[in-house]
């Protein structure tokens, strides 16, 4: 998940306490993840301590393919990248789902004081992603022991680059959608979330997390002496009106129901208190929910930034790097998923997201290319409140480990009911 460090995620309103227990679930499922979950806890712990960014993570790559080993799935490693994909044949034909996971870690140096916390300094799996790869492999686990029950292939998708450098997009260029010989027909993933209560999952049709770009506006004025700013075009006070008509831009352009975050998060100028500069410059971040107002905001950066600057005789050049897309789940899929979930967890761990998150997802591109959807699986540490512990991408990001086994088990669930012919029309 692409965000900023220390934003504040929240739990949604009415969220349902962590379930005492599966009630009116499939009990046999969730009892065979938990039984799976010490495993894959210790393998969470000791990716937790290699934390490794970025697209190329040996070290992580190989924790990997060590735990996957002797599971009989057709294996194959990136070449642009140390991505891993995993193949289960079922003994009979039938549709492919894809299961992914991320693999990356964030630049962040760890502040939790965990045993197993991070052994490289400035860096942290402050996201979740350790335990998103034990979770998928213990689905691997609990799949290839039913091998002789599916009709139909699992490929689990082990990612890099999810913290904004497009591993999905490099793994799909790479083939990862066709790595069973068929085409995926679907595709599921999961992300822990610290600020859902322990042991739920939620989603929704439709976006469920935002488009993220970067952009940046160079102001060109002309500089001179502080004592005689009306000989010069002072470009420091153009830049701060630039941003102050960047958030009106968002709150007047843009209807009540169309949502759009615009954050300018770096403002520079100068280097000397007695010179005023010829440039200053802005950066920041764009979240959007639709393409069309994705391209729209785009298109108002720079109309905006020139508009402004040039009323004030000096210039403006915006440029905007596109980052992720929406990530927008398929109805059909969600409510498939919904259904499934609340049949292996028990009605009261499942729940519709009330509202998209603006944070930003590489799994997008996925989804893009198949149906299928993401869930985030609430995963408080025990002690805190949802909305008091600390947030993705924080320092001191902590997770309930018991959630292992609940993702475990939703993840091959989802697997399990695709492959016996229960999910949407068409699959294949």
């Amino acid at each position: 998940m692409t965000s900023s460090p220390g934003t504040d995620h929240g739990a949604p309103e009415g969220a349902p306490p962590r379930p005492a227990a599966a009630a009116s679930a499939d009990r046999a499922l969730l009892d065979e993840a938990r039984r799976l979950a010490p495993e894959a806890v210790a393998l969470r712990r000791a990716l937790h301590r290699v934390p490794e960014p970025g697209l190329d993570l040996p070290a992580t790559q190989r924790l990997v393919l060590d735990a996957l080993d002797g599971l009989g799935l057709e294996i194959g490693t990136g070449r642009a990248l140390s991505s891993v994909t995993a193949t289960l044949t079922g003994a009979a034909d039938g549709p492919t789902i894809l299961l992914r996971s991320d693999m990356d870690a964030l630049p962040v140096t760890e502040d939790t004081g965990l045993p197993f916390a991070s052994g490289t300094p400035g860096l942290m799996h402050a996201c979740g992603h350790d335990a998103h790869m034990a979770m998928l492999v213990g689905a691997a686990r609990l799949l290839a022991g039913r091998r002789d029950a599916l009709a139909g292939r699992v490929v689990f998708m082990f990612q890099p680059g999810e913290e904004g450098d497009h591993g999905a997009r490099h793994m799909i260029e790479e083939g990862v959608l066709e790595a069973s010989g068929a085409r995926a027909d679907a595709a599921f993933a999961l992300h822990v979330h610290p600020n859902l209560p322990a042991g739920t999952v939620w989603l929704r049709p439709g976006p469920q997390m935002a488009a993220s770009d970067r952009f940046r506006v160079v102001v060109r004025g002309r500089g001179g002496d502080a004592s005689a700013p009306h000989t010069t075009c002072d470009p420091v006070p153009v830049a701060c009106e630039i941003v102050l008509a960047l958030q009106t831009m968002v709150t007047r352009s843009l209807a009540a129901d169309d949502s759009a975050v615009l954050s300018v998060t770096r403002l520079t100028a100068g280097t000397a208190t007695g010179v005023i500069p010829d440039t200053a410059e802005l950066g920041g971040t764009l979240r959007t929910l639709t393409e069309p107002t994705r391209r729209r905001l785009h298109e108002a950066i720079a109309r905006v930034a020139q508009g402004v600057a040039a009323a004030h005789g000096a210039t403006a050049e915006a440029t905007v790097e596109p980052g992720y897309p929406v990530t927008v789940n398929d109805t059909a899929f969600t409510d498939f998923v919904l259904r499934t979930a609340r049949d292996a967890l028990g009605t009261d761990a499942v729940d519709v997201l009330a509202a998209p998150q603006m944070t930003a997802e590489d799994f997008s591109y996925v989804l893009r290319a198949v149906p299928g959807a993401l869930a985030f699986l609430g995963a408080c540490p025990p002690g805190r409140a949802p909305h008091e512990a600390p947030s993705l991408h924080s320092s001191r990001m902590a997770i309930d480990e018991d959630v292992i086994a609940t993702g475990i088990a939703c993840e091959a669930a989802v697997a399990l009911a695709l492959l016996a012919g229960q999910g949407p029309e068409p699959v294949r």
